[in-house]
């Protein structure tokens, strides 16, 4: 399943989402620019300065990768997914928090993730990047807040409306399993799935603590009167 847009509307301009976006598109062309200028090994070294590197981080070496990390991505299909699904899911979650609430969940959730990933094996040292941990955040958030709005997904060559709920719930569910499924085949590198993981888990618990009080029900009162004034 791929989310295409959801049907739940925002009050407040999203800055922050929009801000981060821009953001890791820069980072992308500066990537983008040192594999065309330096090569592969150019690129290679600037992953391993800037991303993170379990083995270092563990040991309390370089934690200021823990934020550089999440701006960083590799290859299109990588870059792209993660920015689509930010787009989707991350205005109405910044919506329910504010924007500086927003940013420091943000990046809570990411720093999560690459623990949860590090546990995994302290001893690595195959640089981890990606937006995916933080955004996996947004993604916990979002079912716990918006459980039932509307998400417009291509499915089997057709494009129905879901649930939020059962699309990210059917997303957390793929994590988790492949997250097993490479443990059992003693997978290295490829795709973080402990991360996605740990960082969906600590958005669903921490998002009570960042939603602006009264949020939910405002936004419920909002919608019942728009419902309630254009059906008239």
């Amino acid at each position: 399943m791929l989310p295409l847009y959801d049907e739940n509307p925002t009050y407040e301009t999203p800055y922050v989402t929009y801000a981060l976006i821009g953001a890791n598109a820069l980072v992308f062309l500066l990537l983008n620019l040192i594999e065309y200028t330096g090569g592969q090994y150019q690129l290679s070294q600037f992953y391993y300065d800037w991303a993170v590197v379990p083995r270092f981080v563990w040991n309390g070496d370089r934690l200021y990768t823990l934020i550089t990390s999440q701006f960083m991505h590799h290859g299109v299909l990588h870059f792209g997914g993660n920015m689509l699904y930010l787009y989707i899911f991350g205005n109405n979650v910044e919506d329910s928090m504010g924007h500086k609430r927003f940013l420091l969940f943000y990046l809570i959730c990411g720093v999560v993730a690459s623990y949860t990933q590090i546990f995994i094996d302290t001893s690595s040292t195959i640089p981890m990047l990606g937006a995916s941990g933080a955004i996996a955040g947004i993604l916990g958030a979002y079912v716990v807040n918006f459980p039932r709005a509307n998400v417009v997904t291509w499915a089997l060559f057709l494009i129905i409306r879901i649930p939020a709920v059962i699309v990210l719930g059917f997303w957390i569910l793929l994590q988790f399993f492949s997250g097993i499924g490479s443990l059992a085949t003693q997978a290295s590198g490829g795709v973080a799935y402990f991360a996605h993981i740990g960082g969906f888990v600590a958005g669903f618990f921490l998002v009570k603590l960042f939603t602006r009080r009264d949020y939910l029900s405002r936004k419920r009162r909002i919608e019942d009167w728009d419902q309630i004034y254009f059906n008239r």
